[in-house]
């Protein structure tokens, strides 16, 4: 190799240029020191901007619907989210210790070729939450703009069961997305941080004013759980928090894969870990609080629970109220959108063609599927929002999180070799560029979900074995990934391929 790579401080840098090659373009190359702009602060900025949107708001309803009480759902929320801050962190390190995004972390455990597969199951999952997302900013312009426009509201459905104007205002949220994503990625660093301070400070005015108009947090904040004894659901409570706490695992498990697309821009390792651990559980627990007290305020306020904050929204007559707020929760949507759902299947479907597929052209992908996956029927059922979408994607992604942490920790001590994860010619080639026992052990992880996934979806029934398996979808599908991928890189593949590594 004619690259050199020199290393500062931990962080590894390729000096020159690296041979032409085809798994190799602008965009995934290894970033250089002068690119790594994003300090502690810009780190914790991406985890509050993220985590403070609309789905965090509304993420308690669906518990507390269950049986739980506020504080169980608020405790169920923060626990998952500090779960999964752990595989976060430890996947983010190879990002900023060597600049890769990604679909190139992946290389050294799935191969060069195989790392796609990984990289392309994180991307549709990505598509449908950017399809999530975007529906839920357009809606917000629709509910809004439909008060100066009522006869919106009666406009009889058009294409796939909305009707044209939400179709227009889902289209034109779309277009802004695509827009800042040409940009590219520090013009979302930009306004990641122009929108953390701003959301938190909503948040709060909102739960002052929902205190002072209502004379207090309302009666949800003082109803007792329905798992107590002679409640309707007595002794049920450890059946609904298991599969609760996966899903709030699942809610953020596509990024503690693709951090490494963030971190590749960090300073130091000490930014990355602390801004995760400071921005990620503390205000997704906040958050979603704010989304209760608020909801149950509006029992008192309005005689009935309202826990969309659009439709709250809609409840104000101020035209500056209405303006500000329509403003906020378009700014929130968007940089929660790009951020966790545009930057990672960009730079995977570049990984996939690097010669013809750019960042840009990736971002492009992401929003056509994201439109054709048709994200307004994702979201009409909330108890299958959790259970199905979020408990169901966790055991695939667990299952890629295992391997990629046995491969990077256990096998290789955190060493690669930076020039070639781009090169044929290189220790990550394996079998025509892809290597089996990954392949296996991520095939291996996700089949014991299976049988509950389609017992869930009501395809197939399956035995209570299986239904409860599902029920830890994400930690069963990470263990068993793990633990065959390690058993079968130490049986079959060559000590060089591995031990090398940890020794460069």
């Amino acid at each position: 190799m004619s690259a050199v790579v020199r290393v500062i401080d931990g962080i590894h840098e390729v000096q020159g240029e690296l041979p032409a090659s085809a798994y190799l373009n602008h965009d995934i190359a290894p970033t250089r020191l002068a690119d790594r702009k994003w300090g502690m602060k810009d780190i914790a900025a991406l985890w509050i901007s993220m985590s403070a949107c609309i789905p965090t708001y509304m993420l308690a309803s669906s518990l507390i619907s269950e049986g739980m009480n506020w504080w169980q759902a608020v405790l169920t929320i923060f626990l998952g989210n500090s779960i999964v801050l752990v595989p976060m962190v430890l996947n983010a390190h190879a990002g900023t210790k060597y600049g890769i995004p990604f679909p190139v972390y992946c290389r050294p455990s799935f191969g060069i070729r195989g790392a796609n597969i990984p990289a392309l199951l994180r991307a549709l999952v990505a598509c449908g939450w950017f399809g999530i997302q975007t529906w839920i900013g357009g809606w917000a312009i629709f509910k809004i703009l439909a008060i100066y426009f009522p006869s919106w509201e009666a406009a009889p459905a058009f294409i796939g069961g909305i009707s044209l104007p939400q179709l227009a205002c889902f289209l034109f949220f779309w277009s802004i997305n695509m827009l800042v994503i040409y940009k590219g990625i520090d013009s979302i660093r930009v306004l990641l941080e122009i929108k953390a301070p701003l959301l938190i400070a909503l948040g709060l005015a909102l739960l002052a004013w929902a205190y002072q108009k209502a004379g207090g947090f309302g009666p949800m904040l003082s109803q007792p759980s329905a798992f107590v004894p002679g409640g309707p659901k007595a002794g049920q409570f450890w059946k609904v928090f298991f599969p609760s706490l996966t899903g709030m695992i699942g809610f953020w498990a596509t990024l503690s894969l693709n951090i490494p697309d963030f971190t590749r821009y960090s300073k130091t390792q000490r930014d990355q870990m602390v801004g995760q651990a400071v921005g990620l559980p503390t205000t997704m627990g906040l958050y979603s609080f704010i989304g209760v007290a608020v909801t149950s305020a509006t029992v008192v306020i309005y005689g009935k629970t309202i826990w969309d904050p659009v439709v709250l929204i809609t409840q104000f007559k101020n035209p500056v109220v209405l303006s500000l707020s329509l403003f906020a929760l378009c700014l929130a949507t968007l940089a929660t959108n790009l951020a966790a759902n545009v930057v990672s299947p960009a730079n995977d479907f570049a990984n996939l063609w690097p010669s013809k597929i750019t960042f840009r052209i990736g971002g492009l992908i992401t929003g056509v599927i994201g439109i054709l996956i048709q994200p307004w029927k994702l979201v009409a059922d909330p108890s299958g929002y959790i259970f199905t979408w979020l408990v169901g994607y966790s055991a695939l992604l667990g299952s890629i999180g295992g391997v990629l942490i046995c491969d990077y920790y256990l096998l290789r001590a955190t060493q690669l070799e930076l020039p070639e994860l781009y090169s044929r010619e290189g220790r990550y080639w394996y079998a025509a560029g892809f290597n089996p026992a990954a392949v296996a052990a991520l095939v291996l992880g996700i089949l014991p979900c299976v049988p509950g996934f389609l017992d869930v979806i009501k395809v197939a029934s399956c035995p209570g074995f299986f239904r409860a398996l599902y029920s830890y979808a994400w930690f069963v599908s990470f263990g068993i990934s793990l633990v065959v991928y390690l058993g079968l890189m130490k049986a079959f593949v060559p000590g060089a391929a591995v031990e090398e590594a940890r020794t460069a």
